[in-house]
């Protein structure tokens, strides 16, 4: 609706502001805009319309006049938590830590017993690695609330972490992200239940990168007694679990499921708490992924001869949380590993990022066969040919290990993904072939990178 000021009703400053949260929470962002801001052209000490304002600018992406209408409004009233609370999110996705913590801090203050404030602080908290505030935070939302599921699915991420396994993979069953799939699936969801002579359907969630950690567990669920274990998953990875060891039939999401055909279906994250997985029991006999031996020699017949072979990955999914502190910023940030003699550079990389090998090639030329390279299996088969594959935190890597190939993994320090638990430069998911290179806490990439030339050189040729 078109706001006329004409009209008697929307004079009034509350219509106005109810008007305008109608148009944000659907998504009417310029419609809102308008409301918001008659209304306090109507009534300038409206607080609330000033801070839903800041709201709607924020998410419209105008961070700098959001963070002063979200400021005016505390002017205008300062107790009001959930103004507060939004001012918080903002300087956290600003990485404005500090100020983050203040802003959540004085929205307790208002609102001690709010547990959506308690998880923002855990969360926080976790990211600035104090992990024992971290989790007193996330129990004690937990504690008010114990229905609360965003807060035992971020206790998760941290008790995960720290190798906590028990009651993490509980926690993490909380998490919602395959609440459309289980309403296309025409069975039950496995439970823990005995599978003897029953037949599973694992579904998709997450990333590649998970799927391909996690398919690992088909041989543990056939080895419980199915009789049938199908893999449902992304396009790009149908050929690759097709070389799974146990599959029995491998789908794509793309396509339609039948109306019937399994007992259970399971979305995977929910196979190691079911079958109780502890730090000591992952299972990691490698590999358990295979290169398709007719695509691996193609690509073996077209890899430069001589040298060691190294296969590089410097980007993940733009639409990923953190990509910008997991992803490089550019392919040039590894340009100190082409001084390293010996070595034979390969493009690994597709999608975002990929044409940066012609941006750079005057300067580095590599082997670039990411146009060709049509899904994971092709992948594979490119990797059989490599002595060492050096990525950043996204599916090559995990396909790397996989193969039970040699991978050198690149980690932020700022939100650390929970599966390279704390402290550690070796990996139990991928034991013996994975090597993690760590940001310090300045978050320097070429430091990291400084590090991995240094191993590089000491690699026997």
């Amino acid at each position: 609706m078109t706001y006329d000021p004409g009209h008697p009703r929307q004079e009034d400053a509350e219509v106005l502001f109810l008007l305008g949260n109608s148009r944000l929470e659907n998504g009417d962002y310029g419609g809102a805009e308008a409301c918001f801001r008659e209304a306090l052209q109507l009534e300038p000490q409206c607080a609330e319309a000033c801070a839903n304002l800041a709201l709607m600018l924020e998410r419209r992406g105008t961070i700098d006049e959001a963070e002063a209408c979200y400021r005016q409004a505390l002017a205008l009233n300062p107790e009001m938590a959930g103004c507060l609370s939004n001012l918080g999110n903002l300087l956290v996705n600003q990485k404005r830590l500090g100020e983050a913590e203040q802003a959540y801090l004085r929205t307790l203050e208002f609102a001690p017993e709010w547990p959506v404030a308690w998880t923002h602080l855990g969360a926080l908290y976790a990211s600035m690695q104090r992990e024992n505030e971290a989790e007193r935070c996330h129990r004690r939302a937990i504690e008010i609330d114990p229905g609360y599921a965003t807060a035992r699915f971020n206790l998760s991420y941290l008790l995960l972490r720290q190798g906590r396994f028990d009651e993490g993979w509980q926690c993490l069953d909380a998490r919602d992200w395959y609440a459309k799939l289980a309403a296309l699936v025409p069975c039950p969801r496995w439970q823990g239940e005995a599978l003897a002579g029953k037949s599973l359907l694992i579904g998709f969630e997450a990333g590649h990168g998970d799927m391909i950690q996690l398919c690992r567990y088909v041989p543990l669920l056939k080895a419980q007694g199915a009789a049938r274990v199908d893999l449902l998953c992304h396009p790009g990875l149908v050929r690759l679990f097709e070389t799974l060891d146990g599959v029995d039939d491998v789908r794509s999401c793309a396509e339609d499921l039948p109306a019937a055909g399994w007992h259970f279906w399971t979305p995977p994250f929910s196979i190691p708490f079911h079958l109780k997985t502890r730090l000591e029991t992952i299972p990691a006999k490698l590999p358990y992924l295979h290169a398709d031996a007719a695509r691996a020699e193609q690509w073996r017949q077209r890899l430069p001869a001589g040298g060691l072979r190294v296969g590089l990955a410097w980007k993940g999914n733009p639409l990923y949380e953190n990509d910008a502190d997991r992803s490089l910023p550019n392919l040039n940030l590894l340009s100190p590993l082409r001084d390293v003699p010996g070595m034979q550079f390969i493009s690994l990389q597709k999608g975002a990022g990929e044409g940066e090998t012609e941006q750079f090639a005057a300067e580095w030329p590599l082997c670039n066969f990411g146009p060709e390279l049509e899904d994971f299996a092709d992948t594979a088969g490119l990797i059989a040919n490599l002595d060492l594959v050096i990525s950043v935190d996204t599916a090559v890597a995990h396909l790397a290990g996989a193969l039970g190939k040699r991978c050198w993994l690149l980690l932020p320090d700022y939100m650390t993904d929970w599966r390279w638990l704390t402290g550690r430069d070796d990996t139990p998911w991928y034991p013996g072939v994975t090597r993690l290179f760590r940001q310090s806490q300045k978050r320097d990439w070429a430091e990291t990178i400084a590090q991995v030339k240094l191993a590089l050189e000491r690699l026997p040729p």
